[in-house]
């Protein structure tokens, strides 16, 4: 089964060597869910004032600056596994940062939903 990682956190400035023991401890995952044939992509996403949603209202298409929602955390990234079960899916998203300059965050795991062709 694949599952999505999505990695949710606060989106705050980090010193230089924050970033980079961030950066290393996901580059540490990466690469051993890669070793272990698991590894199906992660990409970071570029910040929420990047983003742009798209609606449907009343027959007409409206599209707004911004993320879908204004919360605490925000979607920073994510990593595709195709892991044995859920317990194999938690145990990788225990070994992903999700807290940055000392803000709490969290990893959503998702199945992903076979495509019919």
């Amino acid at each position: 089964m694949r599952y999505m990682l999505l990695i949710y956190m606060q989106e705050t400035e980090v010193s230089d060597e924050e970033g980079k023991t961030v950066a290393k401890t996901h580059r540490n995952v990466m690469n051993e869910a890669m070793r272990r044939g698991i590894f199906n992509g992660a990409e970071p996403l570029m910040p929420t004032n990047t983003a742009t949603t798209v609606r449907h209202k009343d027959g007409k298409v409206l599209v707004t600056d911004g993320p879908f929602a204004e919360t605490k955390e925000q979607l920073g990234g994510y990593y595709i596994l195709d892991c044995e079960n859920l317990d194999e899916a938690i145990e990788w998203a225990s070994k992903i940062p999700s807290a940055y300059g000392g803000s709490e965050g969290c990893v959503e795991i998702r199945p992903i939903r076979p495509m019919s062709n």
